[in-house]
Formats: structure tokens, C-alpha cells, sequence
């Protein structure tokens, strides 16, 4: 039965989001980083390694920088990754501090936009220390005295919070309506203004620099009545950064929106452009829509 669902997962994402397959030197070369984080990188990884490649845009290898006491999954690249090697990095990790001539070789390549930088739910969590970080990422689970707060009202229009008013992060957990606000994008044309995201949880509250960062799409948090941002980019010298706080879990992350989001997303912030197409089954304004197999 599991080879059965295997096969029928594998053959559904195919049918959803079919696009040419690229020779191997053509792919755009993503490392996702993960080892450490307080949800479940042994599922998530994976899952987001299979949904980028079932694209047939890039070549996906894994860095885990794990703890003393673990061992890296067979197949993974050593940690730290030789960033030279690639397009972009995806983050999937909330832990212990890269090391300091690892931070300072990844700002500068993202700066110099020789790297994309992609990061998803919980990786905002980490790294509070790290200056340059927090810049990259924009808004991050952070307490209400670290930075700003930003969210849209009900017109559209940005809102900031100033460092120190107001609440620090929090989370709802339930099915959200995410609201496309930016239709030119790249990432998001295409895109329906609004569409169904599967049950995951809603981070609220995002504080940070918030320097240079363009909403493309939110969602409405009945716990603050506003609307958080939930896909961003970030200008960081010349370097292209989305980053989102949806992809709780396996179940959230089947979405068929989370995943056209992570495949744009990653291709925009390696090349600037997209060239993955918004799949039939792409979720309407009322109804969530997931691939087979994943759904609890």
C-alpha cells in the first residue's frame, strides 16, 4: 500500500505542475539547509526537496547541520555548503549560529546577488542575533521591543507598528484566505486575487527592520484583525530574497498554492524571473486545494 501511494503522489505532482524538463547543467542548483529546528525538518525537507524538483527547474541537495549527538540523513552535501556551487539557498532551519565565516560568505553572495536566499515558517525564528540576517529576512518571530511591526489595512495600505508598541509574535492555527496584493510580481501573477490555504499555522506579529519590504500577498488573522503579511520580498543590495511563513507541516505544505509559491519563489530569487506555471489545480477563492495522498 505505501509503494501504491508513493507512486500515485509521484504521478499527481507530475500531472500538476508539469513544465519542461531541464538538462541537469541547465537546473538552477538550490541547497536547502536544515539540521536543527523546533518543527520537523526529517519530514519537511524532504517533501520540499521532491515538490521543487518535481518542477524539473533545479537540482536540489541538502545541507544539514545537525547536533553532536545526530548523524546527517545518507546523500545530504556536507554542512557548511560550499555556496559557491549554487543558485539559491532555502532555509529550513531555526537553531544553533552558522558558523562566522559561513554567515559572512552568505550575506556577502546574497548582497552581491550571486545568491538567492528563500526562507519558509519557522526559519524566521533563528539568528536574532545576526544584524545582516534580520535584514535579509525582513520580519522575523521576534519580541515586540526587537523592531517594527508591518501589516496591511483594509485598503491596501502599509502599516508600522514602532519598536516596542504593541504585542510580540504569536501564531494561529486554522485554513486562511491569502490575498494576492501584488499581481505583477513574477511570483504572483497569474495568481487568483484570492485563494484557500490549507489548514497551517498564521504567524502574527512579525517584527524586524522591515527595510525594504515589498508585501506580494496577505493573510487575515482574526486574532489582531489585520492583515498579516504572509509572501514578501526583501531588497538586500542586489540580492533577491522572498520569504514565507506559511509551511508549518507536511499537511500544510501539500497545499497546491504553498507549493507553486516555493517553486516560484525559488526561481525568481535564482534568476530574477518565472517560468513555472500556475497549475489547474491551483486553489480557488473558497476551496483549498492539496495533492493526493497527503491529505489527514
Amino acid at each position: 500500500m505505501r509503494r501504491l501511494n508513493s507512486l500515485f503522489v509521484t504521478a499527481a505532482l507530475a500531472a500538476c505542475f508539469v513544465s519542461p524538463v531541464a538538462a541537469d547543467d541547465a537546473k538552477i542548483r538550490v541547497v536547502i539547509i536544515d539540521g536543527q529546528n523546533n518543527h520537523n525538518w526529517k519530514q519537511t525537507t524532504p517533501y520540499l526537496k521532491k515538490t521543487l524538483e518535481q518542477s524539473g527547474r533545479f537540482a536540489v541537495d541538502v545541507s544539514s547541520n545537525v547536533k553532536a549527538a545526530e548523524k546527517p540523513a545518507d546523500g545530504t552535501v556536507p554542512f557548511p555548503p560550499d555556496l559557491g556551487k549554487y543558485d539559491v539557498a532555502v532555509s529550513n532551519y531555526n537553531g544553533a549560529a552558522w558558523p562566522a565565516e559561513f554567515q559572512k560568505d552568505f550575506e556577502a553572495r546574497v548582497r552581491e546577488g550571486k545568491l538567492g536566499f528563500v526562507l519558509f515558517h519557522a526559519a524566521n525564528n533563528c539568528f536574532a542575533g545576526w544584524p545582516e540576517f534580520n535584514k535579509m529576512i525582513g520580519l522575523g518571530w521576534r519580541d515586540s521591543k526587537f523592531g517594527e511591526r508591518l501589516y496591511l489595512d483594509d485598503d491596501g495600505k502599509e502599516v508600522r507598528v514602532p519598536k516596542g508598541e504593541g504585542k510580540s509574535t504569536g501564531e494561529t492555527n486554522h485554513p486562511y484566505a491569502v490575498v494576492v496584493r501584488d499581481a505583477n510580481h513574477p511570483i504572483t501573477k497569474g495568481m487568483p486575487k484570492e485563494w484557500m490555504h490549507a489548514k497551517d499555522q498564521l504567524m502574527h506579529n512579525l517584527r524586524g527592520p522591515a527595510e525594504g519590504v515589498k508585501v506580494l500577498a496577505t493573510a487575515y488573522c482574526p486574532a489582531t484583525k489585520a492583515n498579516e503579511p504572509i509572501v514578501w520580498t526583501v531588497e538586500y543590495g542586489k540580492g533577491r530574497i522572498v520569504h514565507t511563513p506559511m509551511g508549518h507541516d507536511v499537511f500544510a505544505m501539500s497545499c497546491v498554492g504553498f507549493v507553486t509559491t516555493m517553486q516560484r519563489s525559488t526561481e525568481w530569487a535564482a534568476t530574477g524571473k518565472v517560468t513555472v506555471a500556475i497549475p489547474e489545480n491551483f486553489p480557488s477563492t473558497d476551496k483549498p486545494s492539496q495533492l493526493p495522498a497527503e491529505k489527514k
